[in-house]
C-alpha cells in the first residue's frame, strides 16, 4: 500500500505533546519510535460489510486490516498489535467454528496480546479453553482468577515487551461477569475489582519492572453516563497513577482521538477505543527522546 493511500484512510490525526505520566528517558541518538495498534469488540466479523450495509457499507474485514498492519510494520518494526476483548460472537463464523477461525486469523496477523471480554465466554469457559491452541498470542487478565477452572495457568496478569530498548508493560482487566454472563458459562471464575487490581499491576510494572510505558487492556467500558460511579475506563484512569494508556472495549465507543484524562496525581492518561466489528484500527505513535517527556501522535484508521 502506498503511503499516500494509507494516509488517506486515516479518519483523524492528533499530536499530544509532553505526556506527564510517562518517564523522561535518558539515552543518546535519535528519538525512539514505538507504534501501538489496537482493535476491540471485533465480534467474529471476518468479512467486510457489503455495499448495502448502511453506514458500514464496504468497511472492515480481516484481510484489509492485515494489509494495513503489514504496511505499518514495514514503516516501523517496533510495533505492537493488541486487542481489548469480545473477539467472539456476532456472525455465523462463530456459531460454526466456535472461535477457531478468529484465533487462527489473529495469529496470522501476529497479534501480540489480547484480553478477555464477556462474549468470549459465549461457548462457556470450556469452549474458550478448547480454542486456545489456535491462538499463537498471549491473553492477559489481572482481575479474573481462573485458579479453579480449566483456564488455570492459561492467562497471565501482564506481559512485558522490549522494543528498541523501550520496555512496555501490558496488563488486562475485564468486566464483572455476574449478571452479564450465565454462571454456568464462566463457572468458578472469580472477579476482582479492576481499579484495585489496576493500581497494583501498574505500580508493579512502573516501579518494580521499570517499564517505560504501561498499557491497560480494558474490557470494562469507556464511561456510563447514567451511572457515573460505575467502574469504567475514565474512572480507572482517574483512580490510578502509573498507567500511561488505556485501550478499551465493551461499550463499542468510537473515539476519533484519544481522551486525555488526569490521573490521581494530575498527570495525563490516554484513553482510546475504536468502536466495534473491525471497522477501525487504532494507532498511537510514541516518541521517546533524551531529556524530554515522550510525545504521542494518534490516528484512527478506517478499514
Amino acid at each position: 500500500m502506498k503511503r499516500r493511500q494509507f494516509i488517506q484512510q486515516s479518519t483523524s490525526a492528533m499530536a499530544l505533546a509532553s505526556l506527564g505520566g510517562l518517564n523522561t528517558l535518558s539515552f543518546a541518538s535519535k528519538p525512539k519510535h514505538i507504534t501501538i495498534l489496537h482493535t476491540n469488540d471485533v465480534h467474529s466479523h471476518i468479512d467486510p460489510f457489503g455495499p448495502d450495509d448502511g453506514r458500514n457499507a464496504n468497511k472492515g474485514g480481516v484481510a484489509r486490516r492485515a494489509s494495513l498492519v503489514e504496511a505499518i510494520r514495514k514503516e516501523n518494526p517496533n510495533t505492537l498489535l493488541l486487542d481489548a476483548g469480545d473477539i467472539f460472537q456476532g456472525t455465523p463464523y462463530f456459531n460454526y467454528y466456535g472461535g477457531e477461525l478468529e484465533f487462527k486469523l489473529m495469529s496470522m496477523l501476529k497479534y501480540d496480546v489480547a484480553t478477555i471480554g464477556n462474549h468470549d465466554f459465549d461457548n462457556g469457559i470450556d469452549g474458550l479453553y478448547a480454542q486456545l491452541p489456535h491462538a499463537k498470542f498471549d491473553f492477559v487478565s489481572a482481575n479474573y482468577d481462573f485458579s479453579n477452572t480449566v483456564m488455570d495457568g492459561q492467562v497471565k496478569p501482564y506481559k512485558i515487551f522490549v522494543k528498541d530498548g523501550i520496555k512496555i508493560g501490558v496488563f488486562g482487566v475485564g468486566i464483572e461477569l455476574e449478571g452479564l454472563v450465565d454462571k454456568n458459562m464462566y463457572k468458578e471464575t472469580v472477579y476482582h475489582s479492576p481499579i484495585e487490581i489496576a493500581q497494583d499491576m501498574s505500580r508493579e510494572l512502573k516501579e518494580t519492572e521499570q517499564c517505560d510505558l504501561v498499557i491497560c487492556l480494558s474490557h470494562i467500558g469507556y464511561y456510563y453516563k447514567s451511572s457515573p460511579d460505575r467502574v469504567s475506563d475514565l474512572n480507572l484512569a482517574r483512580a490510578t497513577k502509573d498507567i500511561d494508556l488505556i485501550i478499551g472495549g465493551h461499550t463499542h465507543t468510537f473515539l476519533p482521538k484519544p481522551t486525555i484524562e488526569k490521573n490521581s496525581v494530575g498527570k495525563n492518561v490516554l484513553v482510546n477505543q475504536v468502536g466495534c466489528y473491525g471497522l477501525y484500527l487504532g494507532r498511537l505513535d510514541f516518541y521517546f527522546e533524551e531529556g524530554k517527556a515522550p510525545e504521542c501522535h494518534s490516528r484512527t484508521i478506517l478499514v
